[in-house]
């Protein structure tokens, strides 16, 4: 089973908590990373689009981002 990690994340300005698997974390850090973003400002921008959780929301980012690479 995958490890699942907490993280705080700041979206407009309050504190919340994000539950995705490690792996997800690992590959937002990266895009972030490659778009010379921090990861709250990455969290955000999702934020703003989502339709549904935003554990999910990020999830089908970091997918439709490698989707996209490959």
């Amino acid at each position: 089973m995958a490890e699942i990690r907490k993280r705080s994340v700041k979206i407009a300005g309050h504190r919340t908590s994000v539950s995705i698997e490690a792996g997800f974390w690992d590959a937002l850090k990266d895009i972030a990373a490659a778009k010379d973003k921090s990861v709250n400002t990455l969290v955000e921008e999702i934020d703003r689009d989502r339709q549904g959780n935003l554990s999910s929301a990020i999830r089908l980012y970091v997918l439709k981002y490698l989707q996209k690479k490959a």
